[in-house]
């Protein structure tokens, strides 16, 4: 098991990928709050803190929030910038969580593909959801238009090879929609809805030379969430089977 806090670079201010991760990690979860809306739900298990974006986000819809993160630094930085948020945050690896309750939503943001094994992650904390909740479960797409591009290029030997980004980012594997979808049936969940996250088409110092960029940022996410198997992340949303 790796030591988070050697592979936080990316999460301090002025990474090299703050760019698009601020705008993914502010993109999805709305989507997420969207498909909630007016059920009733309460309670959250969030794994991760991530940015603290998805966190700041989520907590204002909940009035029982749980986040578990492994990385001192990360926490350390959370602390930082959101003093005044109402969150129990748990110090520890997602692996040794241990704990009787259960929540409405679990929320595994970016997480599987930075853990030793993922279908344990999936089997451990089915049991915290409670009968008729929901998981959702975003990953990094292996299989998006610019790492497509950039096999037919010969940037990349492999559509699932690890590049120098996830190695800074903690990554231990891709996922595409096939290989997530099978993982999470095997596990015993069925996927009751899907989308993209952010259909990227150029490497980003590329379509920062191009007018309206923040604009077509955007619009890059909206047209993304009908065209998952192209976006650079998945998004799905699934319940116990």
């Amino acid at each position: 098991m790796n030591n988070l806090n050697e592979v936080t670079s990316q999460y301090k201010p002025g990474a090299v990928t703050s760019l698009e991760n601020e705008l993914i990690l502010n993109w999805y979860p709305p989507r997420i709050l969207g498909r909630l809306d007016g059920m009733g739900y309460r309670s959250l298990l969030e794994l991760g803190l991530g940015h603290g974006y998805t966190t700041a986000l989520f907590n204002r819809h909940f009035t029982r929030h749980v986040v578990v993160e492994g990385a001192s630094v990360v926490i350390d930085l959370f602390r930082q910038n959101y003093p005044d948020l109402t969150i129990e945050l748990v110090e520890g690896y997602f692996e040794h969580f241990s704990s009787d309750e259960q929540f409405d939503v679990v929320m595994m943001g970016f997480i599987l593909e930075h853990v030793d094994d993922p279908g344990l992650i999936l089997r451990r904390f089915r049991k915290h959801l409670l009968p008729g909740g929901r998981l959702y479960v975003a990953v990094p797409n292996a299989k998006s238009l610019n790492r497509r591009l950039g096999l037919a290029m010969g940037k990349i030997g492999d559509i699932y090879e690890l590049n120098a980004n996830d190695h800074a980012l903690g990554h231990q594997r891709q996922f595409c929609r096939d290989t997530l979808k099978a993982l999470l049936h095997e596990e015993g969940y069925q996927v009751t809805w899907e989308e993209g996250i952010y259909l990227k088409p150029l490497p980003l110092g590329y379509m920062q030379t191009m007018p309206e960029f923040e604009e077509n940022l955007r619009a890059m996410c909206e047209v993304g969430v009908d065209f998952p198997d192209l976006c650079v992340g998945l998004l799905m949303e699934v319940q116990v089977s």
